[in-house]
């Protein structure tokens, strides 16, 4: 595996690649991987030619009261998992190879699907994520980019954007993966101290909860949300930022639940910031739930402090 720290080096290895009629997958993500990355990844390797995992902690999506000074990171762990994975480059630029003359002055704003939900609280960060986004779209050229469905607001604003912009990106959705015990994998429960993370999986068995409900007949969104919240707040420890239901495509909000959806929230728990959400598709009486994919084996690699 080769890793790469300028635009010049990736965009020269793509374009390679392409002009022999292959094809690349591109993996973005903020690095500190876990068994959720891996999942991409291995999506991305079976399907393509060259694979390249982008591993940038972007600034320009952080608050100024936020975590990025402190985010997780361990390069060499990175490194021995992607290679394991079978990706042909990493790119770890550093800041000033993405944003030489600072914080950029263009940026790439996706209006309505960033307002609410995480944007509510992180008016910026959306912004901060389609403008690096977009960059790595122009650096790495035509490919298949993976992301993972535990970002789902991301994800729906990707799509957008691409398809606003027409790049010529193909947008590839991966199963959300969880830990054995249902808690979402993330780069931040690696925050979480051992008293914190037996806590965590309410949030998945909230969700579940509205599932269950849901398969019973409720199709009403505030009685849902209603129900989720109550459970959540039978853990004092968690401290429930939002529950809501979007439709699935257009995140617009729902009052009577019908065709695809999304069930999203966020809490904090100690230091971390938890997202979790389920897709339900509703037809008439039949009721189809997406709750994520769980891994065999416990926690994931990184190791907890």
């Amino acid at each position: 595996m080769k890793v790469l720290t300028t635009i010049a080096e990736v965009r020269a290895e793509a374009d390679a690649v392409r002009a022999r009629g292959g094809s690349v997958g591109l993996v973005p993500t903020m690095g500190y991987y876990h068994e959720g990355h891996r999942s991409l990844m291995d999506a991305a390797v079976a399907a393509h030619d060259l694979v390249i995992v982008s591993s940038f902690v972007n600034p320009t999506q952080f608050a100024p009261t936020e975590d990025l000074a402190a985010y997780p990171r361990d390069a060499d762990a990175d490194d021995a998992l992607a290679e394991a994975a079978g990706v042909d480059i990493t790119f770890r630029p550093v800041v000033e190879e993405m944003y030489p003359d600072g914080p950029p002055r263009t940026t790439v704003h996706v209006a309505g699907l960033t307002e609410g939900m995480c944007g509510a609280t992180r008016p910026t960060h959306f912004d901060g994520v389609t403008t690096v986004v977009a960059k790595l779209f122009s650096i790495v050229g035509p490919c298949h980019a993976y992301f993972g469905r535990k970002d789902f607001q991301q994800l729906a604003v990707v799509r957008r954007m691409t398809r606003d912009l027409d790049l010529p990106v193909t947008i590839v959705g991966c199963p959300l993966v969880r830990e054995a015990g249902g808690l979402a994998l993330s780069s931040r429960n690696a925050y979480l101290t051992a008293e914190e993370r037996t806590a965590a999986p309410a949030l998945h068995a909230a969700l579940l909860g509205a599932v269950d409900a849901i398969r019973a007949g409720e199709r009403d969104a505030d009685a849902v949300t209603t129900g989720v919240r109550r459970e959540i707040a039978a853990v004092s420890v968690l401290d429930l930022e939002y529950v809501e239901i979007r439709d699935a495509s257009s995140l617009e909000p729902m009052a009577t639940l019908t065709g695809e959806f999304v069930i999203a929230l966020a809490a904090r728990i100690g230091r971390a910031r938890l997202i979790d959400n389920v897709v339900l598709t509703v037809r008439g009486p039949e009721v189809d739930a997406d709750v994520g994919v769980r891994i065999a084996d416990g926690p994931p690699s990184q190791a907890t402090p």
